[in-house]
């Protein structure tokens, strides 16, 4: 009698579990590249941080710890953060994925080590301070308001100090003056690209609104993703035309690895070159000391946005 109770108890229960609706999945993890997000990752990880000073329980309440958050808040939303040196709708998070963290878009792990570093374009070295003051100048287009002299970004500046605060935090454990492995792959090859002026904008166009526009809207200003918006790529709101962005090969090389976000990585060279071409082709932001770039140093043949006068002067014609 006890082993038919038994046996009906366990007959019972087997039955109730083979009722129970199942449980969900797990959520799968994020594909990673060592500290990186991987390339291949699509928008599901778009607002992924693996190294996020926000909730990380080692720092502290000390003032560099305050600094490397402050930081990392206005990599992330510069906008609204720096509002000041920031007056378009460009973060460092547009071109600089992830917080920095996504690998073949211009990831910033373990790269503080690498400065000072020789700046081409300023024919002298650079400080990391330095590098960050200069993307404010120009992907930011601090200069696009009217300013003062002594009011323009410096390495000196409460907003340069605590991005720096925030990339030397991502940079800690690194080996000092090597460069990270990651470094520099988001540029296509020298043997695929296509010269200048045989690039197609209106076939660029053709592309941007197959594969681009549903992100970036056809008028190029970003379309509202959640509580984000994707970059504003051309007019009085984006990058202005001193900026890296502002160069064909540069931008290709962007487009090519991060690009389409739905489907990133998934453009050949060819068309990326066209892509930029045709954004490239917009009217941006002037940049008013362009007069001051590539005075010792070739002017890259991709600087489109720079008068042929200024060509023919640097190159010595």
């Amino acid at each position: 009698m006890k082993r038919q109770i038994v046996t009906a108890i366990v007959l019972v229960a087997s039955a109730a579990a083979c009722s129970r609706p199942a449980e969900p999945p797990a959520p799968a993890a994020i594909a990673m590249r060592g500290p990186l997000i991987a390339a291949s990752v699509t928008m599901k990880a778009a607002w992924e941080v693996p190294q996020n000073p926000l909730v990380d329980p080692k720092l502290d309440a000390s003032r560099l710890s305050e600094e490397v958050r402050r930081g990392f808040k206005i990599f992330t939303n510069t906008p609204l953060e720096a509002p000041r040196l920031a007056p378009g709708g460009m973060s460092c998070s547009n071109c600089h994925m992830n917080a920095g963290q996504r690998e073949k878009s211009l990831p910033l792990v373990d790269v503080a080590g690498m400065f000072p570093e020789y700046n081409r374009r300023a024919a002298r070295l650079f400080s990391l301070g330095d590098r960050i003051t200069d993307c404010f100048l120009r992907s930011e287009n601090a200069t696009g308001v009217q300013l003062a002299s002594d009011e323009l970004p410096t390495p000196t500046s409460s907003e340069v100090l605590a991005i720096s605060a925030y990339l030397t935090w991502l940079s800690r454990g690194a080996a000092m003056g090597k460069n990270p492995s990651w470094r520099g792959q988001n540029a296509i090859q020298a043997s695929a690209l296509i010269p200048v002026e045989k690039l197609d904008p209106a076939k660029g166009e053709a592309i941007y609104n197959d594969r681009c526009a549903t992100c970036h809207g056809p008028d190029g200003q970003g379309v509202q993703i959640g509580d984000k918006i994707a970059g504003p790529l051309w007019g009085a709101r984006s990058w202005n035309d001193g900026a890296g962005a502002a160069r064909v090969y540069t931008l290709a090389g962007m487009i090519r690895y991060s690009m389409p976000y739905l489907d990133p990585g998934n453009i050949t060279d060819a068309d990326a070159q066209h892509v930029a071409a045709f954004i490239d082709s917009k009217p941006r932001p002037a940049f008013p000391f362009k007069e001051r770039d590539y005075r010792v140093e070739k002017l890259p043949v991709d600087a489109v946005y720079y008068t042929r006068e200024l060509k023919s002067t640097r190159l010595g014609d």
